[in-house]
């Protein structure tokens, strides 16, 4: 299977992993700040962008494996790994199932997963059901105020050209994600970061993580929705940065 991706920038590697849905245009609008000190690496998942879209089941740490295997073809023994969302949750399977791979991580809005993580409010998944639910899905990604001064494009809403057999088999892999057993497995210096109005992949599941994998430590961004690294980037942004740049190895 066809997997395409996409680097830029220069310095050491940094692997960038988007949310459920969504092709490598999930970073576009802050890839660049992390170019000035990495050569960062994108995908397209399976069923988005350019990559080939079977439909067959896909599962986050299928989705893992795909990410080992771009590595291995650019030539990359080990790199760092910031995954949100969904990709939050893939990257948790880079770390845990390839730990030699991974030089540092960052988990951002994500989730263990599992029955031990916080799953999204029964009035959130009504409202996310309904006809019309594009702009709820904006409210959950960004505050009102973000909304009112960026008239789009949206890059964290979903791919428009995915298949709908192909999104539904996303949404499967991310609901069915479990890493709960794996997570002190995990050997990588490790940061996670949600936001604090994050109502999409609730906060909760922030401090779960990092107190469920070694040595991790959390930060917490005020205010912030579910893509707090876009509207937020000037503190999200240089909080991952130095955090990769303090980070052994």
């Amino acid at each position: 299977m066809y997997i395409a991706h996409q680097v830029r920038g220069g310095g050491e590697p940094l692997v960038l992993l988007a949310g459920q849905a969504n092709s490598h245009l999930w970073w576009e609008s802050v890839r660049e700040d992390f170019e000035t000190r990495h050569t960062t690496i994108t995908l397209d998942w399976p069923g988005t962008g350019d990559s080939d879209k079977p439909d067959i089941p896909y599962s986050t740490r299928g989705f893992a494996a795909d990410v080992v295997r771009v590595l291995d073809e650019l030539g990359i023994e080990r790199a760092a790994v910031y995954g949100t969302s969904m990709g939050g949750r893939v990257a948790q399977w880079v770390a845990a199932d390839h730990p030699g791979r991974v030089r540092a991580l960052v988990l951002g809005c994500t989730s263990p997963g599992g029955a031990h993580g916080v799953e999204r409010s029964q009035e959130v998944r009504r409202a996310l059901a309904a006809p019309g639910a594009g702009r709820y899905t904006l409210e959950l990604m960004y505050t009102p105020e973000w909304l009112a001064g960026h008239a789009g494009p949206y890059h964290t809403v979903g791919d428009p050209g995915m298949p709908a057999y192909a999104r539904r088999r996303h949404l499967t892999a991310s609901a069915r994600h479990d890493a709960w057993d794996a997570l002190p497995r995990i050997t990588a210096p490790t940061l996670v970061v949600h936001g604090t109005d994050d109502l999409f992949n609730p906060a909760a599941n922030a401090p779960l993580l990092t107190e469920r994998i070694p040595g991790a430590r959390m930060h917490l961004i005020r205010g912030a929705r579910h893509a707090y690294f876009e509207e937020f980037r000037e503190e999200a942004g240089p909080l991952v940065l130095d955090f990769l740049a303090d980070a052994p190895g």
